[in-house]
């Protein structure tokens, strides 16, 4: 069984989580670019947040054979905070950069017009870099943001093909179908989805463009999520094949849009800027 989470936050996970998942049969996935649980206070710290996706975290991934790639963005969240959005003036040479495979996270918290503003940009930006959006629909009032979501896209220069309406439930799944984009559904306790709903949603609307991820983040979650889905899937009545399309062709598919998906991982470096992974070893 191979694996390929599309949409997952290692920064805030351990190395153990690392190999546990590649143990599980993860060999690749993204990261996208979220809020940190207290504010940012400057651009500066989302830069150094960047640098990071793009350096130590695909260092770290490398060790224990995980292909890392990120998506980068001002989240939906701290789209609100004045001091955070003019990390929009330096996204355009982060999205230049080879690991880079969407914007991401963008969409909607609270359906503010200053989400308005921040989403329409950086669906502007996808267009501008040929990249493929990641988009976060609110955990909250989900159908009207869902509706939301889909008129900007609309009326975006990105194609709704190349965009990925995230954090996916039974109140949402129908009008994300229809508006042609990629479904993705968030197998996270008690605030989204678990198994047996995603494996009843696939049973209705099929495996064809649809992503399955972890969303493990700080928070009470699994990062072995997409593990529990394809045992799910199997206990279904769903086929290898049927798994392998939804845990890995399709994350591939999608993120493969970016002409930057690398799966082939070269022998990792010791080091990264001097350090390694060995707290503590030689």
């Amino acid at each position: 069984m191979r694996i390929f989470d599309p949409h997952i936050h290692m920064t805030s996970r351990t190395t153990d989580d690392y190999r546990a998942m590649y143990d599980a049969g993860v060999r690749a996935l993204v990261e996208p670019s979220f809020w940190l649980g207290q504010p940012r206070t400057s651009p500066a710290s989302f830069l150094d947040y960047f640098d990071a996706l793009l350096g130590w975290e695909p260092f770290r991934a490398a060790q224990h054979g995980i292909a890392h790639h990120c998506a980068l963005a001002l989240n939906p969240k701290e789209a609100n905070d004045p001091r955070c959005v003019p990390v929009l003036d330096d996204l355009p040479r982060y999205l230049a950069k080879d690991g880079v495979v969407a914007v991401g996270e963008i969409g909607y918290d609270s359906l503010t017009p200053a989400e308005d503003t921040a989403l329409a940009t950086q669906l502007q930006l996808a267009a501008e870099h040929g990249l493929p959006a990641l988009v976060h629909t609110p955990h909250r009032d989900k159908l009207t943001g869902l509706r939301r979501t889909v008129d900007v896209v609309r009326e975006s220069a990105l194609a709704p093909d190349r965009v990925l309406l995230d954090h996916l439930n039974e109140t949402t799944v129908k009008e994300a179908a229809d508006s042609g984009a990629w479904l993705g559904f968030s197998v996270y306790p008690d605030t989204k989805m678990d198994e047996d709903r995603t494996v009843a949603i696939l049973k209705e609307y099929g495996t064809d463009r649809v992503l399955v991820n972890s969303a493990a983040d700080w928070g009470r979650s699994d990062p072995l999520k997409t593990h529990a889905v394809a045992l799910a899937m199997l206990g279904a009545g769903f086929t290898d094949d049927d798994v392998d399309q939804v845990l890995w062709r399709n994350p591939v598919a999608f993120y493969g849009l970016s002409g930057r998906l690398h799966l082939d991982l070269p022998t990792p470096p010791e080091l990264h800027e001097g350090n390694s992974v060995l707290r503590g070893g030689e």
